[in-house]
């Protein structure tokens, strides 16, 4: 989490005056997750309670910048409409030091092996970093909720781990059945290292491992999680991915390590391999909601960019269901939105759902109205090349072109590219103006394309590669089309999603 900050600071530094009296409404996404108001980054405590998902966040409730660290709290049936709830674990300040609550997870105790539990009602455990800036120490804390999560009772005897280390962070809390303890990832950042605890009852913890240095490591790492997912849809070959968020070469970077772990250690498969969750230049600190019959629902925090907004800053990425395939290359993590999810937006849009099939492109592009005008929707795309060397979508485009992006497919270098160079120029790095993902294909190309008025989410052929992104399109520019001569879209559903 201290990458974020730092970052933060590099881009606050480089924005151009800002007025909170500025109207940035055209920016406000409609399905991704902000706050009422005010700033928020990292998911925290993903759990999922009598049919509804809890989701935690590092949130700020008193300004539109990162500081006072606490627990924003919101619920959802479907991830799609949100219940704000007030701050559920605030900052703590005291005459002697402040607290602030950073990045962590929340548990379910069914067993009460805490003793937390009330009139034999389990308690929802959470697990946080408290940062103490004025002791520069970082350790790791527990508090307790009998009331369904609303509000939190910090351990009398906190903290439960302390390294005595300015930089230990990000615990992430699961029950571990076959070795009956609960499991905890924390990262140590500068060492490269995720540390695996041990505990039986949340309080007393002992150091089972260390995972790392591995992988990519010219950042810090943070935020690790470790899941069990089946391989090839088969439940009885599990394989286990832990995810390190990082800064990357051209910003947040989140990868993974695909391999076995026995309630002790985690060993990897693939020790030579670096291994990407997004392609994109936003997508940071994702943790999963660990729900039944091994479903696994991601949602991680879309990093901003070099755009001020208000009252708000910061969103949330789509909700992404886990899975592993095996690849030509080996196992491989992929992606695709919610189920839940999904099934929420279309229900909701159902009168705006629009569905063309075979459309063979011409030398002139071919606009999509179907679309709207607002820069909210989700495209469902399959297509052929045929005779095209490039072809794909214009978006967020204004009446002459000057403004647009490109998301796009080079067949001779297979790669999907996304050219920001007419929209973004001055909120991006130039050398993050042009993005390309090596992306084979041997027949037909499928991409998803949820656009949602300042973010852009891709998710190629059956999700093996994901790219998110930040936009800001100028007011009039809200246009699609699709492009590339001798090319032919086989199906495109178009959901509306604008108001």
């Amino acid at each position: 989490m201290k990458y974020i900050t730092s970052l933060i600071l590099l881009l606050f530094s480089v924005l151009t005056a800002f007025s909170q009296s500025t109207d940035t409404s055209q920016w406000r996404p409609l399905y991704h997750f902000t706050a009422a108001k005010n700033w928020i980054n990292d998911p925290n405590g993903l759990i999922f309670l009598n049919g509804e998902y809890h989701l935690y966040y590092q949130h700020n409730p008193f300004e539109n910048k990162w500081g006072h660290m606490s627990w924003g709290h919101a619920t959802s049936r479907d991830l799609l409409n949100w219940k704000h709830l007030p701050v559920a674990i605030p900052e703590v300040v005291s005459k002697d030091t402040t607290t602030w609550i950073f990045s962590g997870s929340a548990v379910l105790d069914t067993k009460n092996t805490s003793g937390f539990g009330k009139n034999g009602k389990a308690p929802l455990v959470a697990v946080y970093t408290a940062d103490q800036p004025a002791q520069k120490k970082e350790s790791q804390f527990i508090a307790y909720s009998n009331d369904g999560g609303l509000s939190f009772t910090p351990y009398a005897k906190n903290p439960v781990i302390d390294l005595h280390r300015k930089n230990f962070r990000d615990p992430n809390v699961f029950w571990h059945q076959p070795s009956q303890q609960w499991v905890m990832s924390v990262a140590v950042p500068d060492d490269f290292i995720v540390k695996f605890y041990g505990s039986k009852d949340l309080k007393d913890w002992s150091l089972l491992s260390d995972f790392g240095p591995s992988g990519y490591k010219k950042h810090d790492w943070e935020c690790p999680s470790l899941v069990p997912l089946a391989v090839d849809g088969n439940p009885s070959h599990i394989k286990w991915v832990l995810m390190v968020s990082s800064g990357g070469d051209k910003g947040p970077l989140i990868q993974y390590f695909i391999g076995d772990f026995d309630g002790k250690t985690f060993k990897n498969d693939y020790p030579e391999k670096i291994l990407t969750v997004d392609y994109g230049d936003t997508f940071y600190a994702a943790i999963p909601w660990r729900m039944d019959k091994g479903v696994h629902t991601l949602i991680g925090w879309l990093m901003p960019g070099g755009q001020e907004t208000s009252p708000w800053k910061g969103q949330m990425s789509v909700p992404r269901d886990l899975s592993l395939k095996t690849t030509s290359e080996g196992l491989r993590l992929f992606q695709q939105p919610s189920a839940v999810f999904s099934k929420a937006v279309k229900a909701k849009y159902v009168n705006k759902q629009h569905v063309l099939s075979h459309i063979v492109i011409g030398s002139q592009d071919r606009p999509l109205p179907e679309a709207g005008k607002g820069n909210a929707y989700w495209i469902d795309a399959e297509f052929s090349m045929g005779e095209a060397s490039r072809a794909g979508f214009k978006i967020a485009q204004n009446a002459d072109a000057s403004k647009e992006i490109i998301v796009g497919y080079d067949a001779p270098k297979q790669e999907l590219y996304v050219d920001f160079t007419r929209s973004e120029r001055g909120r991006k790095p130039d050398g993050n103006l042009l993005q390309t993902i090596s992306l084979k294909s041997s027949g037909n190309l499928k991409l998803q394309i949820m656009v949602d008025k300042s973010s852009l989410d891709i998710f190629a052929g059956h999700g093996e590669k994901v790219f998110t992104s930040l936009i800001y399109p100028d007011q009039d520019a809200a246009g699609v089309s699709v492009f590339g001569a001798g090319s032919k879209f086989i199906k495109l559903n178009i959901l509306n999603m604008d108001k």
